[in-house]
């Protein structure tokens, strides 16, 4: 096995970051294997987004590209194409990362078989050759509502099963002949884009691999508002794109005919069993979001704990109807857009 030196793009979109955007930049430039250009696109800010940008191109290897009104997906693939890297890293304008970010994210790309006199393997080998490398993520709460937002949302270390990991764009690396192939990112959606682009390169046989120590820190949603409103999108994407069919079915089901079932039955007197079955629903519904919880809930006071601990089965139960609520108004969408 040898190294080859690959040439590594950076690449992300913004609309209205000018706060968050120091943090990101701040990390990059900290970056122990730094990127070799940084392509930027701008959505239409109007804010101080674009002043943010073009002072640390000083100091930073940055691009920076000015197309209003185009949404993530044309944003990613406008930075993209404007690349010259062979290996595009992406994220988010919201995020902070690891100083050992890029080189967790390139370092299987820097790996090439050999055969026994040195030379590069023939095709028999291929297989050992990588076409996408999924990082990871992990909050950066701010708050007793943030940190119990993060364990009922999102997953752990622990949760993840590599060989079926589909990455977050806020980390992840790919090369860009495959994005070539699979056409990019799909612009007409405007979220649960990276997943169907993750569907995509899985589809067309492209080599995934998984680097759980590539992070990018990123802070939940601040209020409970925001978050409706980002599982409500959230949920329309997975309409527009028809993404976890059955998924949606089993809350619909959970929701409208088992629950309202078992209360029914408990109101009338009929308890026994069916306070059991009530409290399994309830076991399986909060179990994984507690037992992420309960670490995270050292260095908090007595009413913090307290609170952290109401606040999961309302953030459980808002999210769930955000989705109820979106997804099929994102099915109505393809049925009006899509051939």
């Amino acid at each position: 096995m040898y190294n080859i030196r690959v040439t590594v793009s950076l690449i992300f979109t913004v609309k209205n970051e000018a706060d968050a955007l120091p943090r990101l930049l701040d990390s990059i430039a900290a970056q122990t294997r730094a990127p070799d250009e940084i392509v930027v696109v701008d959505g239409g800010s109007t804010d101080a987004t674009l002043d943010v940008l073009y002072a640390r191109a000083q100091t930073l290897p940055l691009q920076i590209i000015s197309s209003p009104g185009a949404n993530i997906s044309q944003g990613r693939n406008i930075a993209i194409r404007a690349a010259r890297g062979d290996i595009i890293c992406a994220t988010d304008a919201g995020v902070r990362l690891e100083p050992e970010w890029v080189a967790e994210l390139v370092k299987p790309f820097d790996r090439r078989p050999t055969t026994d006199d040195g030379s590069s393997a023939v095709s028999s080998q291929r297989s050992a050759v990588v076409d996408v490398v999924s990082g990871f993520f992990v909050p950066d709460p701010h708050g007793v509502f943030e940190i119990a937002l993060a364990a009922t949302t999102l997953p752990v270390l622990r949760d993840i099963v590599p060989e079926r990991f589909l990455p977050s764009s806020r980390s992840v690396a790919f090369r860009k002949r495959a994005w070539e192939q699979v056409s990019g990112y799909p612009e007409w959606l405007d979220f649960c884009e990276d997943l169907i682009f993750d569907l995509a390169l899985r589809r067309a046989g492209f080599r995934f691999a998984f680097a759980p120590r590539a992070l990018a820190h990123f802070r939940p949603r601040a209020n409970l508002r925001a978050f409706f409103k980002q599982y409500y999108q959230y949920a329309r994407g997975d309409g527009k794109a028809n993404l976890w069919f059955l998924r949606h079915v089993i809350r619909y089901v959970t929701y409208l005919v088992a629950a309202p079932l078992c209360l029914a039955l408990v109101g009338l007197g009929i308890r026994d069993w069916r306070l059991s079955v009530l409290g399994f629903g309830f076991f399986g519904m909060f179990f994984t979001a507690y037992k992420r919880l309960l670490p995270m809930l050292r260095d908090l006071s007595a009413s913090e704990k307290l609170s952290a601990l109401i606040w999961v089965p309302i953030i459980r139960v808002t999210g769930d109807v955000a989705k109820m609520i979106g997804y099929p108004v994102g099915i109505v969408w393809r049925m009006r857009n899509r051939k």
